[in-house]
């Protein structure tokens, strides 16, 4: 990324040129890239990141002042916002297949929780999934890996959805599926990053 001052000689560019350079910018500084068209923007990897990018998101505006303020001296370090660096630093964890911290650093001491046991009901174009905890809950949320290949493991490139445990059950309901079988494996995760009990695969049919 090259950052630039008075881009293309005015005080704001932005946009593409033949198809090659974009201007932009980011926090008030003007940048200049190539333009980049992914290959697959539905892969695995891409899918799982993007689960967590919409957990984190939505997870950062229910932290408390504490949590937030535990990001600021990070965020100062690479001058940029304290919920850049929260996720920034969690993307990285989960590049790492690490679950994700509320506060900085990631301590990893408190209850990833137990397997749960998750009843997997396909219906037309989705399956509805009902996560009932284990003996421990986790402190923060679940963890669901899919896959059309039973026997899979799970990991960061089949992660399909990131969600908050709102009690138990917590029901999932995961959309726009071809018909077909599916597999699904769950596991919790703490608040300060630590990962839980994996539950056995279970299995939807999709029409």
């Amino acid at each position: 990324m090259v950052k630039l001052h008075g881009p293309m000689f005015s005080l704001g560019a932005s946009g593409t040129i033949g198809d090659a350079v974009t201007f932009a910018s980011w926090k008030g500084r003007a940048y200049a890239r190539e333009r980049v068209i992914p290959s697959n923007p539905m892969s695995g990897p891409q899918v799982g990141m993007r689960a967590m990018m919409k957990f984190l998101a939505q997870a950062w505006d229910a932290l408390g002042a504490p949590a937030k303020a535990s990001w600021v001296l990070r965020a100062a370090a690479s001058n940029i916002s304290p919920f850049n660096a929260y996720v920034g630093y969690n993307q990285a964890r989960w590049r790492s297949f690490a679950g994700p911290t509320q506060d900085f650093p990631a301590a990893e001491a408190h209850a990833g929780g137990d397997a749960p046991t998750t009843t997997a009901t396909g219906g037309i174009h989705q399956a509805q999934l009902s996560i009932v905890d284990g003996a421990t809950p986790p402190t923060s949320g679940w963890f669901i890996y899919r896959s059309d290949v039973t026997g899979f493991t799970p990991g960061y490139d089949n992660l399909v959805a990131v969600v908050h445990r709102v009690g138990t059950p917590t029901v999932f309901i995961d959309a726009g599926l071809v018909a077909g079988v599916y597999y699904y494996r769950i596991g919790g995760f703490s608040d300060d990053g630590k990962k839980g009990v994996l539950e056995a695969q279970t299995t939807a049919t999709v029409t």
